[in-house]
């Protein structure tokens, strides 16, 4: 789950002086001519201005202090002044007799490019940049524990991989969860309040409101296609929970984790319970579940740095016929944590200047995770060269699930047969077919377990910008719709003094989060499409389509695109579907769905 960082999807970084939007004649209806002429300096504005913003923004992320706190806030201020003048301008245009398609659609991605618009009364903008700031710079800088010592998010996360000791699991848990999340429950509704104003000066109800509306339909009908979606893949979901919730049964027993009802949440290998292919080794199937190869030990074997693995992630998209990473990108991108300061670890991709200066910042370790989050995060950034073509406010992807889901669908060629050929997997040990189940399996503990995670996200935000979850119910309905959802509880009982959102990145960040959801499915979604152009023949979780350039090119085709079209437009040029729908996930994975069902016969399953 990570940020692609570009002009239109930035919420609080794009321009960097007060510029002030061109006023529309107040006596007298604006025109096509005046909505065009209004259109390409605002543009023109947010392009040239953008640089300074963005790389105030990198420097803060990858050198966190005092200082560049207040930078940050500073360009941010700014920026989200304009960006609301411009919004505000967009609408009156809106209106404009005689619009063409294309100016609708550019004054509607305008109206709509804010993440946390700011309301126009003085000082709004910096106030709520500050405590945007200071959330996020919370979130960096926070430490949990470990056996009493302090110990970081990267390494945390890394550790609640591999430790199988259920009372060191609580304690990172519960003391992240109470160390980050917890103090910033305060300023998070103050942010909630201001930016509400913003979103109402703009026309929506609220800003969850104005979120939904970036789809090319009406806000209320997208909330509908995400709950049709969910409703596709839910009978997967329930049955890996079902059998999941079997295995740590007994590995841990009753008092760790009953044998009904939900799944203790730190038991699942990841903070946040989001993705569980950690916990691989517990749930195995007997025989099947060896799968021959563990892409960890792989890298350590061959001698694998964080570079190496980045140029090996590079050498996947250049076998596609994509040209190869400018070298600015190795000089000024993060790989590695540094060792002398504070930085954001939460991996994401940058396009400084919207052309060629495109990065990655990462605290890199060598294991199998990064190995697939290096192939993702340079999805966002091949994608977000293919598009500098467009004109500023298409600088983007057709919708943000799209940026998300190239780099996963690019993610899921990761397979035996690709392992092969980059050199890292001995023929001799590609698994053959009796260990399919395994591999669909490990698969999904990641890619199936992340979609409820991935779809409640938003709808506790939803309700707590629409006021339905008011700030004396955060940590409640938090809870709720965690068991609702995912079949999860806390390990220890959480009251309204916590913050329990707050410790996750994409809160404090003020990153919306259905689009992670929505790459879910769309990048099985391309992935089969793929494999169908590159004439693959055999099971669909074994295809690559590594080093087919005729699939790059149809790739590259809608990339070019970026969010000058619909995104349905853009979906049916590469998958010739106009739809978004979870079928093409539940067809990779309905092998392990019928072998599921069969292990969960006799069980209580659901929670």
């Amino acid at each position: 789950m990570k940020i692609a960082i570009s002009i239109a999807a930035l919420a609080a970084a794009l321009v960097a002086s007060p510029v002030l939007a061109q006023q529309a004649p107040a006596t007298q209806q604006p025109t096509a001519a005046e909505a065009e002429s209004f259109l390409t300096k605002a543009e023109k504005a947010l392009f040239d201005q953008s640089l300074i913003s963005s790389r105030a923004a990198w420097i803060n992320a990858t050198y966190i202090t005092d200082d560049t706190d207040a930078l940050a806030s500073y360009f941010g201020a700014i920026d989200t002044t304009m960006r609301v003048d411009y919004a505000l301008e967009a609408a009156k245009f809106a209106t404009a007799p005689g619009l063409s398609e294309e100016t609708s659609r550019r004054l509607t991605l305008l109206r709509t490019a804010l993440t946390l618009p700011a309301p126009t009364t003085s000082g709004a903008s910096q106030q709520l940049n500050d405590l945007a700031t200071k959330l996020q710079s919370t979130y960096g800088k926070g430490k949990g524990t470990l056996n009493g010592q302090p110990i970081n998010g990267s390494d945390i996360e890394e550790k609640m991989g591999t430790d199988r000791n259920p009372d060191e699991l609580k304690e990172m848990w519960v003391s992240w969860h109470d160390n980050v999340g917890a103090p910033m429950r305060g300023d998070y509704a103050k942010l909630v309040t201001i930016a509400n104003q913003g979103a109402k000066e703009l026309g929506f109800a609220d800003t969850g409101a104005m979120w939904r509306s970036k789809y090319d339909m009406p806000a209320g009908d997208f909330a509908k296609l995400t709950d049709k979606i969910w409703a596709e893949v839910k009978p997967l979901y329930d049955e890996l929970h079902c059998y999941t919730r079997t295995k740590l049964n007994e590995k841990y027993g009753d008092a760790v984790q009953p044998r009904t009802g939900p799944i203790r949440a730190d038991l699942l290998g990841n903070m946040w319970a989001q993705e569980w292919g950690n916990i691989y080794d517990i749930v195995a199937p007997a025989g099947a579940g060896d799968l021959g190869y563990d892409v960890t030990d792989l890298l350590k074997a061959k001698n694998y740095d964080p570079i190496k693995m980045v140029k090996t992630g590079e050498g996947f998209y250049s076998s596609l016929g994509f040209a190869p990473l400018p070298q600015t990108f190795w000089d000024r991108s993060q790989i590695t944590k540094p060792r002398d300061r504070e930085v954001i670890c939460h991996a994401s991709a940058w396009d400084i200047d919207n052309k060629d200066d495109i990065r990655i910042k990462m605290c890199t370790k060598v294991n199998g995770d990064d190995f697939v989050t290096i192939h993702h995060e340079l999805g966002h950034n091949y994608y977000q060269r293919a598009y500098n073509i467009q004109k500023p406010l298409y600088l983007d992807g057709a919708n943000d699930g799209f940026h998300e889901a190239i780099g996963d669908f690019i993610a899921l060629s990761i397979t035996p047969d690709y392992l092969v050929k980059i050199g890292l997997l001995d023929p001799a040990k590609v698994p053959g077919t009796d260990k399919d189940l395994g591999l669909l399996l490990r698969q999904a503990m990641d890619k199936v377990a992340f979609l409820p995670f991935g779809l409640l996200i938003d709808k506790w935000r939803w309700g707590v910008f629409d006021g339905s979850i008011p700030e004396s119910q955060y940590e409640s309905a938090w809870t709720d719709l965690r068991r609702q959802y995912q079949g999860i509880v806390p390990p220890v009982t959480r009251d309204e003094s916590k913050f329990d959102a707050g410790a996750k990145f994409h809160i404090p960040g003020n990153t919306p989060y259905t689009r992670y959801f929505l790459a879910r499915v769309l990048q099985f979604q391309f992935y089969e499409a793929a494999c169908r152009q590159s004439g693959w023949k055999g099971p669909l979780h074994r295809c690559s389509f590594y080093g087919n350039k005729a699939v790059g090119a149809k790739l590259d085709a809608m990339l070019q695109m970026g969010a000058s079209k619909p995104w349905p437009d853009a979906l049916q040029a590469f998958t010739g579907s106009r739809e978004m729908s979870g079928k093409a996930l539940v067809n990779y994975f309905a092998p392990l769905q019928g072998w599921l069902k069969e292990q969960n016969k006799g069980k209580s399953c659901g929670w």
